[in-house]
């Protein structure tokens, strides 16, 4: 079975997870598993990095509805401030981004 260190209902309570449309992607110089995304939070747009740029091509991920969480503290990647993280699943060889396929606001706030 597989565990985790649990947190307290009070930190998750923190985490500020919003649907994002993702707007545009470009490539970050030589770089060839990150990419320079552009999200749309319904009020206002962030920059983020975004992995598995060696399994997608940009118009795969342009146009997406994912999960991001918006309260991270923000961080210089390869020269590029990411305001942002994309949810993702893990399953060892690729990022499967978490999405929304119902019609659902820019900006929801996901509880």
């Amino acid at each position: 079975m597989f565990y985790v260190d649990q947190i307290t209902y009070d930190d998750f309570a923190k985490l500020d997870m919003r649907v994002a449309k993702i707007l545009s992607v470009e490539p970050i110089p030589g770089k060839s598993k990150i990419v320079k995304g552009t999200i749309d939070l319904g009020n206002e747009k962030r920059d983020v990095i975004i992995g598995g740029a060696q399994y997608y091509k940009p118009e795969e991920l342009v146009g997406r509805i994912v999960i991001a969480l918006v309260n991270l503290e923000p961080r210089s990647i390869a020269g590029v401030e990411s305001s942002a993280m994309l949810f993702a699943a893990d399953s060892g060889e690729k990022p499967f981004w978490l999405t929304v396929t119902e019609d659902v606001p820019l900006g929801t706030k996901i509880k």
